[in-house]
């Protein structure tokens, strides 16, 4: 099977199944048990597992080496955190002396993958500074293994990667070379970290989360920057949440502007796996540079 299939090659079920096992919500044993009986013409359960799973190469829309970026790995101290944070830097090789609007990129819950330092690249080329922190630091950093990365992230104390995340966004906006107008862009697990430090910086000027989990209710009052939503139309376990915090952001008067994506899945702006939507995720990522471009100026 290859990567380039689509969600639609699949039955529903087993895509709710695969985000089940990605969430953590059941193990590999157990979604190959269940997902056997969509195995079907020789395929097993995990040859599916493999074609539902992540084919970095084939997602890459910018180079490591592109000579249009400059990019660099950094640490970031954190001492309400882990103690430091490793990060990925990227920014336009144009830019010379320039002071740069400034993004943080927050992964999913498998820490910093390719796909997420692919990215943040994709942001350099459109103008900005980017920077995508590792919450798998002090786990050793990302292991180049999906599934190993899950089950470290896991081990994770929450409360000090929050610290490590906030952390980084101060270091981000105080730097130099940045024009110190900050936003985040955050997907499902990062999606919620946006929501989250959007609730905790009161000087963040952009929020855009993809198919992130919301805060609780009550963190909607404190919402200063405005907020670009970007939601699937087939994500039950995330969605389900949003209608409550909507409303409490209209009491709240924050800023916001939700876009329901009909018939994707949990997961349509990662170009490496088969839940991709090429016309959702373009749609999705031209509506979040325009934004940042308008709000971060």
């Amino acid at each position: 099977m290859s990567s380039r299939l689509t969600a639609s090659d699949f039955d529903q079920e087993l895509l709710i199944l695969f985000d089940a096992y990605v969430h953590g919500d059941m193990d590999r044993r157990s979604f190959l048990g269940q997902a056997q009986r969509y195995a079907k013409a020789g395929v097993t359960a995990a040859g599916l597992l493999a074609a539902l799973s992540p084919n970095f190469a084939a997602g890459q829309q910018v180079p490591a080496n592109d000579s249009r970026i400059t990019t660099q790995k950094v640490s970031v101290p954190s001492p309400l955190g882990h103690g430091h944070i490793n990060a990925y830097l990227a920014r336009p090789a144009s830019a010379g002396t320039a002071r740069l609007p400034v993004v943080l990129v927050v992964h999913e819950n498998r820490g910093l993958n390719p796909h997420i330092e692919d990215i943040t690249r994709r942001l350099a080329l459109d103008g900005f500074m980017a920077l995508a922190p590792d919450a798998l630091t002090p786990e050793g950093g990302y292991p180049g293994d999906e599934e190993m990365a899950r089950a470290l992230f896991g081990q994770l104390e929450q409360a000090k990667t929050r610290e490590d995340f906030l952390a980084a966004a101060h270091w981000l906006a105080a730097r130099p070379d940045g024009n110190g107008k900050l936003g985040v862009v955050g997907f499902c697990y990062g999606g919620g970290m946006a929501h989250w430090l959007a609730t905790r910086m009161p000087d963040l000027r952009a929020a855009v989360p993809f198919y992130g989990n919301t805060p609780e209710a009550a963190l909607a009052a404190q919402v200063k920057a405005p907020l670009l939503v970007h939601l699937a139309g087939v994500d039950e376990r995330i969605n389900a949440a949003w209608p409550d915090y909507e409303t409490a952001l209209k009491k709240a008067g924050a800023k916001f502007k939700v876009h329901h994506y009909p018939g994707t899945q949990h997961g349509f702006n990662n170009d490496t796996t088969p839940r991709y939507d090429a016309a959702a995720a373009k749609q999705a990522w031209e509506r979040t540079v325009a934004f940042f471009t308008a709000q971060l100026a």
